[in-house]
């Protein structure tokens, strides 16, 4: 969503040969672990210990070429995200040389400014300047070194800031030079987002309180507060706050809606380290005390707390063959899976729900956050495999966001509603909850919820956006490109993008549709059936693609498909894969297979793949930073197309899904530039694992995972028991390398198996695919019944 590309270079087929000269022909990976003091945590190992899972991982990767993933230190699902600030709309920028200051909130790869709250900067002498941008520390590459959990830099100053992270806290240690003049800066008033008012006092000797008041997105929102403490390891030698550009020594507090802060100063001539805990909170300041206490701990102790966390998170996945390098690519995009949502409850159990109000999770954690756009589509799946007891309790805090708020989500930030971008990505995040077994005793809950959202419309005077073209698709079986038409709510309208709206209301309403069968709902079900076949609405016999229709129900735009308007961040060449509910009715209105096959070859430009797969992922595919329109070519870089490769899974085709993939995985690379657009809260690095992995949810919001060939020889999921019985599923494909690619047979536990597609029973009470690989393509796949059938069960003719 919202992001930027490059373009690249000419490079070799070779998978090692491949990833090995990306990274070096765009700059280099990132230092991860330049030498720092003996007791520091991002010490050199001993080359004679075993690798941990963590020294794989580089924080730095997508923080160059928009990205927008951060650096910082944070534990798995953390409210806080400690990191460096460096005047990117969206924190850190690879290419910046200058840190503002070190703040407590982020979130990976989103493409419009917020969080950043409370950022600290370690200073020496008098403090003079009050804006961030002016007092701002140059540092270097050579510097500074991150892992999982951990960030250390040595500032030009001298003076060295180290960061680690527990669930609800931030912890920052810093050295200074010899001087009596160490000062801490804590900016209240220069968040990221869009600040609405802050404030900032010292508590005592040794304590600073603030509360920062922000709002906006890519628009802006209602309000929300986020609540400060932050405790020193030893009193101040003297204090003082800032308003404007006003300095006040002795001063306790300063508030307003323009920028003030606070400063603190120790006496470094003897003792150099100072350490400080910032604990946060969406409730109140006596939430985040009690989170203070709560989670209170040294600093090396809590830096080897959170590695050990991440250790165990990445250890659920164990990845056998490959190149180092790719080992690095994929672990590092296994771990920004796991960053988000995020923890949205203090340790009491209370949260503010998006009703404003503060409530008591009682038997779950609550989680915010909801990236759903983008996450429905591959983080949601990832997470309902490798973290269930997590993803139940996010897809019960989505629960309250209905049971509290009055409707539910569509991108939530905290405890507000953004309305940002189209469709309704809320019905498939669930609907795959429910098939993964994650609403057990919540069933009927979901479903009730689900269907007012799939049936209506939020009140005008509600803040949620919903489906809010609604009425027009339910009367019309599509919604019209009439921006004219718009609820004039912040955020966007699905007036605004009529035909890829209608496409994601119709996948909504396909899987709903299965939903409401498993349950019992048969009329609903048949309703939500039928509705989930209004792609078609859609389809111009005249042109064989998608088309807008305006108001009146005329096509309207361009009649070329590489620049028709009404799709969101896309074409109609794009979004036309988008109909996994029905992609045998798709390739029927297409004109069969082999012109679907056709279309498919064109669109992926596959004989230039073939003969160079990655410069046709840089220079054919993508477009150019925040390029969406006007192309004809797949757009790896952006959701609308996660799904478009393995639609040759439905033309008897899989080894050609297994080419394209592998070319697109080519644009991951272990290196700061080596993300494919704006990471979207793991969005794009899910789909990097599950394409490794060689296991796709082809269609979000069902239970059905379309295969292709792993670049690993084996790949072991640990699994918890509670949901998968057998508590491991090997994936094993002996001897799969860039020459010898192509899926010849496959059995699961022992029998062969010739569908193109697992579901997710298979997976819960298997124990192993073997997939044997060989050079050419083979005839395993290419049935008609091999593939993936429509909601109803109705396969390709």
């Amino acid at each position: 969503m919202r992001r930027r590309r490059r373009t690249g270079h000419p490079l070799p087929r070779t998978r090692a040969a491949l990833l090995a000269l990306v990274v070096a022909a765009l700059g280099g990976p990132a230092v991860l672990a330049p030498p720092a003091p003996a007791a520091s945590p991002a010490a050199h190992r001993n080359d004679a210990a075993p690798e941990r899972l963590t020294d794989l991982v580089n924080p730095f990767i997508g923080t160059k070429n928009e990205g927008n993933t951060f650096p910082g230190a944070a534990v798995p699902f953390g409210m806080v995200q400690l990191s460096p600030d460096t005047g990117h709309a969206m924190g850190y920028d690879y290419k910046h040389t200058h840190i503002r200051g070190f703040s407590t909130v982020h979130l990976s790869g989103v493409g419009c400014r917020i969080g950043g709250d409370l950022p600290v900067l370690p200073t020496t002498g008098e403090v003079t300047e009050t804006d961030n941008a002016k007092y701002a520390a140059a540092f270097t590459h050579a510097d500074e070194s991150a892992r999982p959990g951990y960030y250390r830099v040595k500032l030009a100053s001298g003076i060295t800031t180290e960061l680690t992270a527990t669930t609800h806290t931030g912890r920052q240690r810093f050295t200074f030079p010899a001087t009596d003049h160490a000062n801490v800066l804590l900016n209240a008033g220069q968040s990221l987002h869009k600040g609405v008012s802050s404030k900032v006092e010292i508590v005592d000797d040794r304590t600073v309180r603030a509360t920062v008041t922000g709002r906006g997105f890519c628009q802006d929102t209602r309000p929300y507060t986020v609540h400060t403490l932050t405790r020193f390891d030893r009193p101040f030698t003297a204090f003082g706050t800032w308003e404007g550009e006003r300095v006040s020594n002795g001063s306790r507090a300063s508030s307003g809606t323009g920028r003030n802060g606070a400063w603190v100063r120790f006496d470094a001539r003897t003792e150099q380290r100072v350490e400080a805990t910032t604990a946060v909170s969406y409730v109140d300041a006596d939430g985040a005390g009690r989170n203070l206490a709560a989670e209170e701990a040294g600093f090396d102790r809590t830096a080897e707390a959170a590695r050990a966390a991440w250790e165990k998170r990445l250890g659920d996945v164990a990845a056998q063959g490959g190149s180092r390098t790719l080992r690095r690519t994929f672990y590092s995009a296994l771990y920004r899976s796991f960053l988000s949502p995020n923890t949205g409850s203090d340790t009491d159990g209370r949260y503010t729900g998006w009703d404003g109000k503060v409530h008591q999770a009682k038997g779950f954690t609550y989680y915010q956050n909801w990236s759903l756009w983008d996450t429905y589509r591959t983080q949601a799946q990832l997470l309902s495999l490798l973290a269930p007891a997590e993803a139940r309790d996010m897809a019960l805090s989505v629960l309250r966001i209905d049971a509290e708020g009055g409707w539910l989500p569509k991108w939530g930030y905290g405890p507000v509603e953004t309305n940002i971008m189209t469709g309704d990505p809320v019905t498939p995040y669930l609907t795959n909850a429910y098939r993964q077994g994650l609403l057990a005793g919540h069933e009927e809950e979901a479903y009730k919820a689900l269907k007012r959202n799939a049936d209506g419309v939020p009140p005008a005077d509600s803040p949620y956006a919903g489906r809010d073209a609604n009425e027009r698709y339910l009367a019309d079986g599509y919604v019209p490109l009439a921006p004219e038409l718009s609820r004039h709510k912040p955020g966007d309208s699905d007036f605004q993008e009529g035909a890829s709206a209608t496409l994601e209301y119709a996948l909504a309403d396909g899987v709903l549709a299965e939903m409401a069968e498993a349950l019992g709902h048969h009329d609903d079900a048949r309703r939500y059936a039928e509705r989930s076949r209004n792609y078609r609405k859609l389809f111009d016999p005249a042109t064989g693609f998608f088309r807008p229709r305006d108001a009146k129900g005329a096509f309207t735009g361009s009649a070329d498909p590489a620049k028709s308007p009404g799709f969101h961040e896309g074409t109609a060449w794009q979004y036309q894969w988008l109909v996994p509910q029905d992609l045998p009715g798709m390739i029927e209105l297409i004109g069969g297979r082999e012109a679907a096959e056709k279309r498919l070859d064109a669109f992926f430009a596959y004989d230039k793949v073939l003969a160079d797969p990655a410069r046709t992922a840089r220079e054919v595919w993508v477009h150019g930073p925040y390029d969406y329109y006007n192309a004809d070519k797949y757009n790896p870089q952006n959701e609308p197309d996660l799904i478009a490769p393995y639609t040759y899974l439905a033309t008897g085709r899989p080894w050609k899904t297994t080419d394209v993939v592998h070319a697109a995985l080519t644009l991951f690379t272990d290196a700061p530039d080596g993300m494919t657009g704006n990471d979207d809260l793991g969005t794009m690095s899910s789909w990097m694992v599950l394409s490794a992995i060689g296991v796709y949810p082809v269609r979000p919001g069902s239970d059905v995972w379309g295969l292709s060939t792993p670049v690993f020889e084996r790949v072991e999921l640990r699994l918890d028991r509670r949901w998968y019985p057998h508590g491991r599923f090997t994936v094993a494909a002996p001897g799969t390398s860039d020459t010898a690619r192509y899926i010849q047979s496959a059995r699961l536990d022992g029998t062969e198996f010739d569908r193109t597609y697992l579901t997710t029973a298979a997976l819960r009470h298997g124990e192993r695919l073997e997939l044997t690989v060989g050079a050419k393509p083979g005839r395993w796949g290419t049935g008609r019944s091999a593939a993936v059938p429509a909601v109803g069960g109705r396969r390709i003719g």
